[in-house]
């Protein structure tokens, strides 16, 4: 990793260490897991054996069809609805905020007794891995550019032969949850390559703050001061009645 594993205790040492890795002008993006010894690795790809993502799909759109007043106009954006809702895909979630991506760490109460993770990736770093050159230095593709089109359902279902990388790729905030949450994505190719492995060493696009156990109350109470909670980031009712419970 870009940095040695460092422990987190409170909000303040979070905000020197980025300060202190922070070296240059490249976007920061954040993912919070419970568990510090959990993987980056999509949904999908913790299913053994590994399903077809194409019945998931198209088992999904079977019925949601009826349901939706607007259909999604491509395998992308029927992926980022399935992921909305939980389905296994082979998306993984990210934000570019460092407080959304704690809240995460901390709020899952049967890993209350592990260690949780902060994850930060460099996404243009990661995407070179793939070969990925763009125009400007720092630009980090849509799902939209045809950087991605390997990564369509349908195109990994219709041959057997390659195997990428995961991506960083952005995608419309079409959603309050989306939006609160300042989400973005990685997305893997067929087979289960880590985020977090991906590249030759030494795998500079990522590095992680490991969040003692017996410091998660005293953070997710940080948070709570500075306004991240649940109805911040889950912008329904359901996450409104818990708040005020």
């Amino acid at each position: 990793m870009k940095y040695n594993t460092t422990d987190i205790k409170s909000i303040g040492e979070l905000l020197e260490y980025l300060n202190k890795h922070k070296d240059s002008n490249a976007p920061l993006w954040f993912r919070g897991q419970s568990n510090s010894n959990w993987n980056l690795e999509p949904k999908l790809m913790r299913i053994e054996p590994l399903p077809s993502e194409s019945h998931y799909l198209n088992k999904f759109k079977q019925d949601a069809t009826f349901i939706l007043n607007n259909k999604p106009e491509n395998e992308f954006e029927w992926m980022f609805l399935m992921q909305h809702y939980g389905v296994a895909t082979r998306l993984l979630d990210w934000s570019e905020s460092p407080l959304v991506s704690l809240y995460f760490a901390l709020a899952d109460e049967t890993q209350k007794d592990e260690d949780g993770a902060l994850w930060v990736l460099l996404p243009t770093e990661l995407n070179k891995h793939n070969r990925y050159r763009p125009e400007f230095e720092f630009e980090i593709p849509s799902f939209e550019d045809d950087d991605l089109n390997n990564y369509l359902p349908s195109i990994i279902s219709s041959e057997r032969k390659t195997s990428l990388l995961p991506m960083a790729a952005i995608a419309p905030r079409n959603s309050p949850r989306m939006q609160a949450q300042q989400g973005v994505f990685t997305i893997s190719h067929r087979d289960n390559i880590y985020v977090n492995d991906a590249g030759s060493d030494p795998k500079h696009h990522i590095w992680k703050y490991n969040i003692p156990k017996e410091h998660k109350e005293n953070l997710l109470n940080e948070l709570t001061l500075l306004g991240i909670n649940k109805f911040q980031l889950f912008p329904e009712l359901g996450s409104l009645a818990e708040n005020i419970k």
